[in-house]
């Protein structure tokens, strides 16, 4: 098998594989030309976001930088999901997003792994697991999701958080390592933040 055929099946393999590093780099360069676009292109923004990602839904936006290791193209992003500045997609696998998730600042989703084997690692093998994270999720600044992770719909995850373990649906959770906290429930549909009540009007109008 071609070391580039492993990228997706959880093998170890060598990425610096001459066939990998030009699809690579064909994909940097989209990158490249993304991360250099001025705040008034946005639709070539858009234009550029459908040809770098595997998958990319109506209506997401992704503020420069953009830092991802193929280039969004091992990426399945559904619609209307926002990414702050400095998201960072270890995508050297497949990363998947439902639609409506939110990325605070300098979220990093890592698909790749290296052995804990030092010889292996020396000599620059690795291996990629598939990450999933479910519909309308909001990801905090600088929390750092592992390879193999799975999140549900519905999850907040806290700042600064390492998520090293699955996460249900409809739950808080944050730390390091990530635990959930508790479940979403008749307290949030009360307050938004601290003491902070939700307007009648907005519950009114979402029947919250």
């Amino acid at each position: 098998m071609a070391e580039k055929d492993k990228l997706h099946t959880g093998e170890l393999y060598f990425p610096g594989d001459s066939e990998i590093l030009a699809r690579q780099t064909e994909c940097l360069e989209l990158l490249y030309d993304y991360n250099h676009t001025r705040p008034r292109e946005a639709q070539k923004r858009q234009e550029l976001l459908k040809k770098m990602f595997a998958e990319i839904g109506e209506g997401c936006y992704i503020e420069p930088p953009l830092h991802a290791n193929f280039g969004g193209a091992h990426c399945h992003f559904g619609r209307m999901i926002y990414a702050n500045f400095g998201l960072t997609l270890v995508d050297d696998t497949e990363i998947f997003v439902g639609d409506n998730t939110m990325f605070a600042p300098n979220v990093v989703i890592a698909s790749a792994g290296h052995p804990l084997e030092p010889t292996l690692r020396y000599n620059g093998y690795q291996y990629n697991m598939p990450v999933h994270i479910g519909k309308n999720c909001w990801i905090g600044a600088g929390a750092l999701i592992m390879p193999g992770i799975t999140i549900g719909d519905n999850v907040v995850v806290g700042a600064g958080s390492v998520v090293t373990k699955d996460l249900p649906s409809n739950v808080l959770a944050f730390g390091v390592p990530c635990r959930i906290q508790r479940e979403i429930g008749e307290h949030d549909r009360e307050f938004y933040f601290k003491d902070k009540k939700i307007p009648q009007e907005l519950k009114d109008k979402f029947s919250i």
